[in-house]
């Protein structure tokens, strides 16, 4: 069983209510067609019934819940919470208002208000048009002070890593982050891990160096983060500063960093930089046909996963099915 497979039933075993905004997008509506047909979650569609019904002509949508921010019974109550969210900000009703008549804003406000568990969207819209809304509304889970994303990466016929399983972070949200922040990035990705790849996460901090082989102040960014992460979290199998080789590799790892538990063992890799992290899982995904699983997110107060905007019905699927364990989990 493949990782999908495996997050696939795990969805079903306890199913979760996944909010899907944007409902007039055909892809939006093909996988949600599969995800209600195989069970995998229940789905919230965003806008008009009639509308949402004639853009999905020929699909079967009778056990989708549908939701229209126009005319919802709890709609001021909605714009009201909102208000009081953002007044600091200088909103007003009539501003709230016309915010949550918004499928995204909307969306998160259902999940906000415990209607529904998670929401997926991006098919059609920016990272920066989901994750907005979200940590506007949705927040940060409380102790989490960086809100970062991961991809689980699958390497077909790769011995490194977990069978050629692994979680990349972050290539998709913090474009330089400090080392604090890279820190809380290493130890929320190592998490991810454990809750959807399962097992016990050892993770690499990666760099151009490996323990002081070059000198300049990127490297000592990434040395100072592998020090905050592991007061961070002790209990964590993880090191650095690392080269991709010495992270995966076991005789390089040896080679490079003698005495080091990491090193040759990784499977949660951390990137210095979405620089790195975008350009290395592209260069995974399409030079060793590995199968990308994200850009999941991780930090947020309750799931809302971003997607990319050339992403296929099949990618929507797998991303409802990974919101929906991250919500059971969250529970």
């Amino acid at each position: 069983m493949n990782f999908l497979e495996k997050i696939k039933e795990t969805a079903k075993s306890q199913k979760k209510k996944i909010v899907l905004p944007e409902a007039l997008e055909r892809r939006t509506l093909d996988a949600a067609h599969v995800i209600l047909k195989e069970e995998i979650a229940d789905i919230v569609l965003v806008g008009n019934k009639e509308d949402i019904l004639k853009a999905g002509e020929g699909l079967d949508l009778a056990k989708a819940e549908f939701i229209d921010p126009a005319t919802y019974d709890e709609k001021e109550d909605f714009v009201s919470t909102f208000c009081e969210m953002r007044k600091k900000k200088g909103m007003t009703m009539e501003k709230a208002a016309e915010i949550m008549l918004d499928p995204v804003f909307f969306g998160c406000m259902l999940v906000k208000k415990e209607k529904a568990d998670g929401m997926v969207a991006g098919a059609v819209h920016a990272t920066a048009d989901i994750l907005r809304p979200a940590l506007q509304i949705i927040k940060t889970a409380p102790g989490t002070k960086v809100v970062s994303t991961f991809f689980v990466m699958q390497v077909p016929g790769c011995d490194y890593g977990n069978n050629g399983t692994f979680v990349f972070a972050d290539c998709a949200l913090n474009i330089d982050p400090n080392a604090e922040e890279l820190a809380n990035i290493a130890v929320s990705s190592a998490n991810s891990y454990k809750q959807l790849v399962g097992g016990e996460p050892t993770v690499g901090m990666l760099s151009f160096s490996t323990k002081g082989s070059a000198s300049h102040e990127k490297v000592d960014k990434v040395v100072e983060a592998t020090k905050i992460a592991k007061e961070l979290a002790p209990e964590l199998k993880l090191d650095g500063e690392l080269q991709l080789d010495a992270a995966i590799v076991e005789k390089v790892g040896k080679q490079k960093a003698p005495g080091s538990d990491v090193a040759g063992n990784a499977n949660v890799l951390v990137f210095p930089d979405i620089n790195a992290g975008n350009i290395g899982y592209k260069l995974v995904q399409r030079l060793a046909k590995a199968e990308a699983y994200g850009p999941a997110t991780q930090g947020l107060a309750k799931p809302v996963n971003d997607l990319s905007r050339g992403c296929s019905a099949e990618d929507i699927v797998g991303t409802v099915a990974i919101t929906a364990v991250q919500a059971q989990l969250q529970k």
